[in-house]
């Protein structure tokens, strides 16, 4: 929520300054684009566009905070720099702006983190993630002209690298009793020492 009002927040200063804040978005392979990588997220062109990304912001923070509350805020942060980084590398010559990336990174994280760990709510939660946006797996792909597809593209891998590196960490598939009496069973005997 204090995202989605710090976003908002600068969107109303733009339309009420008559200003634009574009140029603190990246601009791939220039030093003036650098300082995207830290706001470009914060940026938007136009109301339509914070309407956009205010609801899958709202849907997919919240999952992930109720879910994987220990590593909520690491998650973000690392998909943020790692898709901003990556835009600033492998994007074409344009200014790059809004969450829309990190949209994508949450949704990956969200999705491939569920069966990665094979839990059956995290699973749960991929198919809803699935349901709600499947659709916007065509957004990787440069359909329309006047949208960043790589930083849906980055933000999407950087989910998916995220949800493999943080694999041990936050929830973890339940074990039952009978997967860990098959755990002992397994267990090997060491040979006694001949004396």
């Amino acid at each position: 929520m204090l995202f989605i009002a710090i976003i908002w927040g600068i969107g109303l200063a733009e339309k009420t300054a008559g200003i634009s804040f574009n140029m603190l978005g990246i601009y791939p392979l220039h030093v003036t684009g650098l300082p995207g990588i830290l706001f470009a997220p914060l940026i938007h062109g136009d109301y339509s566009h914070l309407f956009t990304n205010t609801g899958p912001l709202l849907i997919l923070g919240t999952a992930l905070f109720y879910f994987y509350r220990v590593i909520a805020f690491r998650v973000i942060a690392l998909a943020w720099l790692m898709t901003g980084i990556w835009v600033w590398f492998g994007g074409r010559e344009a200014w790059h702006i809004g969450s829309s990336g990190l949209i994508y990174a949450l949704a990956s994280f969200l999705f491939f983190s569920g069966f990665i760990r094979k839990s059956i709510e995290l699973m749960a939660l991929s198919f809803i993630v699935v349901f709600l946006y499947g659709g916007m797996a065509w957004g990787i792909f440069p359909l329309r002209e006047g949208i960043s597809w790589e930083s849906h593209l980055m933000g999407g891998i950087a989910g998916f690298v995220l949800a493999i590196y943080y694999r041990h960490e936050g929830p973890q598939r339940k074990k039952y009793s009978w997967e860990l009496e098959e755990e002992d069973d397994n267990e090997e005997i060491p040979d006694n020492p001949k004396v």
